[in-house]
């Protein structure tokens, strides 16, 4: 306890708790670099599930011990994700493994439904993505990607170099 109190004790803990722990993740974040949060991969969009959650239950320990623990645990994450991206970095195989690979869903103005079907995307998303993308013809689409983060990218326009699509799957 903080003060004596029991109601003030509460709100002192959970704003201290909170305030140390989420100056934690900025460091964190300092060191490993602004990669940390991207959601470039799926270990960067779980990284950032699981830091959110550790920094709730940061923020309501009720123990010095559980917080500690949650404060490595925070850390542990950063270090995975490091980790994970030098791996990939400097091994194709390893980028395959840890890795999804972005799937072309529709590519110069036809979509692809076996694509659509194989990503478990409805039609009815894509014609969204593609409103959301300023889409005005069909004929206009270069190509509609599913990204590893589970984004959906619209490249529209005369024409795409082949080289922007590198690296993704074609139904």
């Amino acid at each position: 306890m903080f003060v004596g109190y029991i109601e003030l004790d509460i709100v002192l803990r959970g704003l201290l708790l909170t305030l140390i722990a989420m100056s934690w993740v900025v460091i964190l974040v300092r060191i490993n670099g602004l990669r940390s949060f991207s959601k470039m991969t799926n270990f960067d969009f779980v990284m950032t599930v699981a830091i959110g959650s550790l920094l709730a239950g940061a923020s309501q320990a009720t123990q010095w011990l559980e917080y500690f623990q949650i404060l490595i645990a925070m850390a542990g994450m950063f270090i995975v994700q490091f980790s994970s991206a030098y791996i990939r970095k400097r091994s194709e195989k390893a980028e395959s493994l840890m890795q999804n690979q972005p799937i072309i869903l529709m590519r110069n103005g036809k979509v692809l439904n076996e694509a659509l079907s194989y990503t478990r995307v409805a039609e009815s998303d894509l014609y969204a993505k593609l409103r959301e993308a300023n889409v005005l013809k069909l004929a206009d689409v270069r190509a509609v990607v599913l990204e590893t983060t589970g984004d959906i990218s619209v490249l529209h326009g005369s024409e795409c170099e082949e080289k922007v699509l590198h690296g993704t799957k074609y139904c």
